[in-house]
């Protein structure tokens, strides 16, 4: 697969969860479509959405319920694009979605493999060596389902989902005298894109393994033909530089807004 082959999947991914045409986000015309259900769509979203402001960086299609089409558009045609994904900006549709009940809940930057940096540099291998180069005491192993059972524990939250046990499919494990010490595992959210996530033990921290195993398990992802994806929020700057260093490179960013009641729900948990 090319850039541009992922690059369109991603696309067309995007344009199944938000109900709309996967060329809507390539031209320069914000777009609003009234957001529906779709079983093809990542499995952990909750539609249909309230409100769902999507870029890859030249429009905004907004995914939404109805009635709120008419202040959504005034929304996003009022600011510059990147503006209408930060304050002070985003304040104006906080203001307005939440005398209905709603607020920004989620926002959050997606990223996709380069294919230049991962296949034709052999990114992966360069990155091991030098993690087990320093520490020859490191191994890493590709996972499987078989291997997950007494995986499903806090330290690997990131890599592994409990909640839906069922679509985690491969990892890379990273062990020190055969403890394991990291594990970047792949949630088959959809049919043609499987999402990243990594997990380090404290005390190993700033190796390079997260992106050393990040990198391996992109890499065994695009050999099998699907589409690895990446997802944090744009304030973390420890996985966005993960992300980076494993070959990965930024494509789109999302906001989603979600009842009050359910964010509120959710700051009480943490």
């Amino acid at each position: 697969m090319t850039n541009q082959d992922i690059l369109e999947i991603a696309m067309k991914q995007s344009a199944t969860d938000s109900n709309c045409n996967w060329k809507d986000f390539t031209g320069t015309q914000n777009k609003v479509v009234i957001s529906e259900k779709n079983r093809n769509a990542r499995k952990y979203l909750k539609l249909p959405f309230i409100c769902d402001l999507t870029s890859y960086g030249t429009n905004i299609v907004a995914s939404v319920s109805k009635g709120l089409e008419e202040t959504v558009w005034e929304y996003i045609n009022k600011y510059k694009t990147e503006h209408c994904f930060e304050t002070p900006n985003l304040h104006k549709l906080m203001d307005c979605l939440r005398p209905m009940g709603y607020n920004v809940c989620f926002m959050a930057e997606y990223s996709l493999p380069d294919t230049d940096l991962l296949s034709g540099s052999r990114l992966a291998d360069r990155l091991w060596e030098r993690v087990s180069g320093a520490n020859p005491s490191y191994k890493i192993r590709i996972m499987g389902q078989e291997d997950f059972k007494e995986l499903y524990i806090p330290q690997w939250g990131n890599a592994l989902c409990i909640e839906r046990k069922e679509l985690d499919i491969i990892a890379a494990g990273a062990y020190d005298n055969g403890r394991l010490i990291a594990l970047a595992g792949a949630s088959a959210d959809c049919s043609t894109m499987w999402q990243i996530g990594v997990d380090v033990l404290p005390e190993y921290r700033r190796q390079g393994i997260a992106s050393a195993l990040v990198s391996r398990l992109a890499t065994e992802i695009l050999n099998r033909g699907i589409v690895p994806f990446y997802c944090c929020a744009w304030s973390n700057i420890g996985s966005i530089r993960n992300a980076v260093a494993s070959g990965l490179r930024p494509a789109w960013v999302q906001i989603t807004a979600k009842p009050t009641e359910e964010i509120e729900k959710m700051n009480k948990e943490k």
